[in-house]
């Protein structure tokens, strides 16, 4: 019997030598092989994904499989620009490269959003939304070296988040022509890296602030002057974040009312300025299922309306190219009505609207 436990262990001891061989080694960059395609019966299924702070490699791996599995064949990423250039032009990818290699072994679309600034880049005590205009170039050197490392692996870069509220801009009056002259920066050295890139002018915030209000400005209005800026030629998609609230994805569009549909004002803004012929990508939104947030909906309602939104975009919106609801996992529990906006619980247990949506997705439902 004492021969058989100390070949037991020796048998657990081998088999967990070969898993840990089997594991990348961190110092170099691992490459997938090949890519297997996402099934699923609606190619505009997305979902923000949270992997900026996941450490371990096996749950990187894991959420992109699970991402797959539910029929996603999109997902918006988020890359800190401070984590990836922590001293000017010292570029560190290691964490971004597993992010991005176990998403294409999925067949997983990255839309890759890009901003964070690093302390180097800002005053003291500013936070990592402030980036002075002289300090512009900086992003864009970064943005350029980003885009090269990537160039064989992500085609979609989002400049930026939500710029027209003062928390995105460093707690300062927001400015879209500041903005635009930003993305004009990053959208000229994106192209030199690679030519077939797609930008993505940043999300904005859906809110209902005036020009003059110290929180932030309206997101109509402020796509509005973007292209009074002369944003039109730096961009070639449009994101978009469209939030539900407690409002059903059918609950009309008007310019005093925050809901999904907004998103078509949105639209309508870029076909007037001759833009019909670029795409959108939602890249946040949603519905929250909080037991008692104000501002949630029942778990069989936000399942109702998600499904309702994925499939609003497939037949009623050509222009919207995918839609990337907030979000699949994060990496720990926040501990707050955030975590009700999950698919997978943090412990990687699936929700029943990931169920749900994976039966869509498969034409079982």
């Amino acid at each position: 019997m004492r021969s058989l436990l100390s070949l037991g262990r020796w048998l657990a001891l081998f088999l967990a030598l070969l898993i840990v061989l089997s594991i990348p080694a961190p110092s170099a960059r691992w490459r997938a092989a090949a890519s297997r395609p996402v099934v699923t019966r609606n190619p505009k299924i997305g979902v923000h994904t949270r992997l900026t702070d996941e450490v371990e490699e096996w749950k990187i791996a894991k959420t992109w499989i699970l991402v797959h599995e539910m029929g996603s064949p999109w997902a918006v990423e988020y890359f800190p620009w401070a984590y990836c250039e922590p001293e000017k032009g010292r570029y560190d990818f290691e964490h971004a490269d597993l992010v991005v290699e176990y998403a294409y072994a999925e067949g997983i679309t990255i839309l890759a959003r890009v901003d964070f600034v690093p302390q180097w880049a800002r005053p003291k005590d500013s936070t990592t939304r402030y980036l002075d205009k002289d300090r512009f170039s900086d992003f864009g050197d970064f943005v350029y070296a980003f885009v090269s490392h990537f160039r064989d692996r992500l085609r979609y870069f989002i400049i930026w988040n939500e710029p027209n509220i003062t928390a995105e801009w460093g707690y300062r009056p927001v400015s879209p022509e500041d903005y635009t002259e930003l993305l004009k920066i990053a959208y000229t050295r994106a192209k030199e890296a690679n030519p077939q890139a797609i930008v993505l002018a940043a999300g904005l915030a859906p809110t209902l602030e005036g020009e003059q209000s110290e929180w932030g400005m309206s997101d109509l209005i402020f796509l509005q002057r973007m292209y009074d800026a002369g944003a039109q030629p730096y961009f070639d998609a449009l994101a978009i974040h469209a939030y539900g609230g407690r409002l059903s994805p059918d609950d009309a569009a008007a310019p005093d009312r925050l809901n999904f549909a907004r998103a078509e004002l949105l639209r309508e803004i870029m076909v007037r300025h001759g833009d019909a012929a670029k795409p959108a990508f939602i890249t946040e939104g949603g519905w929250n299922d909080h037991p008692r947030w104000t501002k949630a909906v029942r778990p069989a309602q936000r399942t109702a309306y998600t499904l309702r939104a994925y499939e609003k975009a497939l037949n009623e919106w050509p222009w919207c190219q995918a839609v990337c609801l907030w979000a699949f996992r994060y990496p720990r529990p926040a501990h707050s009505y955030s975590d009700y906006f999950t698919f997978v619980n943090a412990d990687f247990s699936l929700k029943p609207i990931y169920l749900e949506v994976q039966r869509y997705a498969h034409g079982s439902r």
